[in-house]
């Protein structure tokens, strides 16, 4: 199962929610592109995710563990983590979530079933306002519950949105979302209207004709996008209208745009912003993959409970692959056991505040790290770098196109960020494992990026870094790809 794609489900989310916090309900004029600028309707950092991504760890935090999002023990755990974020991590709250988690804490009895009974009162009290996107907001990650079972994973949809939101539509909303994105993971497939047989048979046309209309119409038709049919249709809308970039990396075009550009288009929706952006970014996150998600924006995005992307990421993984980590120990290992190189980092031939180096240099050298290889939760970030100055690539030390599907955007960007570390003023140290292939890739293309031609930057970095292996697929197109 592709992992990429896994990791991309909750950055993606959190990704168009911290995007689309400064904007919330007119909060901010939004300019020519929406940047993670904080503020908004609450005291946010820039890159700081709300409530949309903080209820979505709740999640996440206990469906890493492989529990069975259906079962009385894990809505209990879920419910519980709600009651908790309410009273020490909420910065924005529902008015239907409130109500409802204010009641289940007035109750005796198993916590999930007392705030689902909860719910279900407050929604016969409130029957027109019970339908608010609060559940769809935080539903991506269900969706990597049980990859190989879509049943289980309506169910597990239906479960968690009847917590707080037992409405039929946000219900439906929940199991279309959570199914679209199980799909977009297994599949590679982007079509929302494939779960409308997971439906109560009496639901199905009505809500193939609302996704219908949201196909066909455009993104600015689903202004008003607090209510979860239209919170759906504004994000759907936003996906199919918008198009996807030409794969011209020469052009500087890159397919993976996409993600980014969809984003723009939900947040220029307006009213919504954060939770239309967090809701497509679920989505977007689990069909493009992290290796599509910018690095200056992961090196930003964060939230409660003191979360960062590779949290997001390792939750995401362990939720999709049930909670069992692979032979190494990865994601939520303390450190990657790998051999490591006696190695001094080489500087850049282009740029002596670059060191080019393998693991064994991590600690020793710079105030900030690209790393190119998986590490363990001890070594990220190395020691005497800041949290956001160690930036994690998505980057496979393989030949095999499909291990790497957006790799020369991948090395694109991660030049990119390299430049971007550099101008704050920072030793950048560039390490993969034994800096043989994936290191020098991206020494190539920040050397082209620093002006080399392809051929010069290719004899520069193989004279200065001896460990380089100077054949393959990353070195080939380090070269090629224009930046």
């Amino acid at each position: 199962m592709d992992r990429d794609r896994m990791a991309g489900v909750l950055v993606g989310q959190a990704c168009g929610d911290a995007l689309g916090v400064p904007y919330e309900f007119g909060s901010r004029a939004l300019g020519e592109h929406p940047t993670m600028l904080g503020g908004g309707l609450g005291a946010y950092a820039p890159g700081e995710f709300s409530d949309d991504t903080q209820m979505a760890v709740c999640i996440a935090q206990v469906a890493a563990t492989g529990a069975d999002l259906t079962s009385d023990a894990a809505l209990d755990e879920v419910a519980t983590a709600f009651l908790e974020w309410q009273r020490l991590g909420a910065t924005d709250i529902g008015n239907q979530t409130a109500r409802v988690l204010g009641a289940a804490l007035r109750t005796e009895g198993p916590v999930g079933r007392r705030m689902t009974e909860a719910a279900r009162r407050d929604l016969a009290v409130h029957p027109r306002g019970g339908a608010g996107n609060g559940a769809l907001m935080r539903t991506a990650v269900v969706g990597l519950t049980r990859l190989d079972d879509r049943r289980l994973t309506a169910d597990a949809a239906a479960a968690v949105a009847a917590l707080t939101h037992p409405d039929p539509d946000a219900v439906a909303s929940c199991v279309l979302w959570s199914e679209a994105v199980r799909r977009a993971v297994v599949d590679r497939e982007l079509d929302v209207h494939s779960g409308l047989d997971l439906l109560p048979v009496g639901q199905r046309d009505r809500w193939r004709a609302l996704l219908d209309e949201a196909t066909q119409e455009q993104p600015s038709r689903f202004l008003r996008n607090g209510w979860t049919v239209t919170a759906l249709q504004a994000a759907w809308s936003s996906i199919v209208h918008t198009p996807v970039p030409a794969e011209e990396p020469a052009a500087g075009s890159f397919g993976c745009l996409h993600l980014q550009h969809v984003l723009e288009t939900a947040i220029r929706i307006g009213h919504d912003t954060d939770t239309v952006a967090a809701i497509a970014g679920g989505l977007l996150g689990a069909y493009w993959g992290v290796s599509a998600v910018p690095a200056r924006w992961r090196r930003k995005v964060h939230g409660w409970p003191g979360v960062r992307v590779r949290d997001l990421v390792t939750l995401s993984v362990l939720t999709g692959v049930g909670g069992r980590p692979d032979s190494a120990g990865w994601p939520g290992v303390a450190r990657m056991p790998y051999a490591e190189p006696g190695w001094t980092a080489v500087p850049h031939p282009d740029d002596a505040g670059v060191l080019l180096g393998t693991v064994g240099d991590l600690g020793q050298a710079g105030d900030a790290v690209v790393s190119l290889c998986r590490l363990g939760f001890h070594q990220v970030p190395a020691a005497g770098v800041r949290e956001e100055d160690h930036v994690e690539v998505w980057l496979l030390d393989s030949d095999d196109p499909a291990d790497n599907p957006h790799l020369d955007f991948v090395l694109a960007d991660t030049a990119s960020v390299v430049a971007d570390l550099r101008a704050e003023g920072r030793t950048v140290l560039v390490h993969c494992v034994a800096a043989e292939q994936r290191t020098p890739a991206v020494a190539v293309a920040y050397a082209r990026r620093l002006g080399r031609s392809a051929q010069e930057a290719q004899a520069a970095v193989a004279q200065a870094l001896p460990s380089t292996r100077s054949s393959g697929r990353l070195w080939e197109r380090a070269a090629s790809v224009s930046l």
